[in-house]
């Protein structure tokens, strides 16, 4: 099974890029995901996701996961909860939070996502953080907050904590452990735990799909709708969770974790390309910041001073 102890023969370079094509694709995310408000609610979203993913999968490997059944069948509950908690209820969460709470909260609270990681990571595996790393940690969250606060941190001493923050900080516990979980996954390949995690996704997300009905606040798609789901599907959804299974089977949860804090650093980005935002030196600084924690944690982290 993979371990989070550093590669001291040689640099993990590929793991590295699979993780920031999986933060590029979590940034457009959550553009695709602005655009939809609207357009589609929040369950019939994570449902049609999860649904169209499982076919897709299954489409594409199901001779992988045949084969790899007997030992899924083995850990289905672990896979099961895995899928609950780390797709359906992250997703549920992340969808709700945008109801309630403002962006700004969004980005501060995703950047809580890597020190649940490394957290989960000590006291499920007593993976050392170390001093070096925690520094890298520490300087890829200023990135997040620079972005949240525009370069202007008192505006942290006015933010008021609602049921959105809630909603958000449970959302990236679930992703936490679920990321965590990762490490104890099924010695299968990556295509037949996907696709594994992706029909317990669906099928955990039709509960709460029926709940938004009963409620009569379920929103099939419009045509922008589809448009959205499609994005999602193939880049969030598909690629992005297979890039970062891998990455975490290369180089562990715990410094993983530290590429997840380039999301709302490279939504910024792509908010000023895509949406017609102004481009400011404090979305510079703080990618800056987040690039630079990651390459000090990775480059420096299991050296001894």
């Amino acid at each position: 099974m993979p371990n989070d102890q550093p590669d001291t023969s040689r640099l993990p370079y590929k793991a590295w890029i699979l993780l920031v094509l999986t933060a590029l694709f979590w940034a457009g995310n959550v553009v695709a995901s602005r655009n939809g408000v609207g357009e589609i609610s929040p369950m019939v979203l994570v449902t049609i996701r999860w649904g169209l993913v499982s076919l897709i999968m299954l489409t594409l490997s199901w001779r992988q996961l045949v084969a790899d059944w007997p030992a899924l069948r083995s850990h289905w509950k672990l896979v099961a909860l895995m899928a609950t908690f780390g797709f359906t209820g992250y997703q549920a969460l992340y969808f709700t939070a945008a109801q309630h709470t403002s962006g700004m909260h969004l980005a501060i609270l995703q950047g809580i996502a890597p020190a649940f990681i490394f957290a989960g990571a000590w006291i499920c595996y007593g993976t050392p953080i170390g001093l070096v790393r925690a520094i890298g940690l520490v300087l890829t969250m200023l990135g997040v907050a620079t972005v949240a606060t525009r370069g202007e941190p008192m505006r942290l001493s006015a933010l008021d904590l609602n049921m959105g923050d809630a909603a958000m900080v449970l959302a990236s516990l679930f992703y936490a452990g679920y990321t965590v979980a990762l490490r104890k996954r099924p010695a299968v390949s990556a295509l037949g735990f996907f696709t594994c995690l992706s029909i317990f996704a669906t099928l955990s997300s039709l509960p709460l799909l029926a709940v938004e009905m009963a409620q009569d606040a379920a929103q099939w798609p419009s045509p922008k709708g589809w448009i959205v789901v499609a994005y999602i599907v193939i880049f969030p959804s598909l690629l992005a969770q297979i890039f970062f299974i891998r990455g975490v089977a290369a180089i562990g949860p715990g410094r993983a974790s530290l590429f997840y804090n380039l999301v709302p650093v490279l939504g910024a980005i792509m908010a000023v390309t895509l949406l017609g935002e102004p481009f400011a030196a404090y979305h510079a600084a703080a990618l800056g910041l987040s690039m630079g924690g990651i390459l000090i944690a990775e480059t420096l982290g299991g050296r001894k001073f």
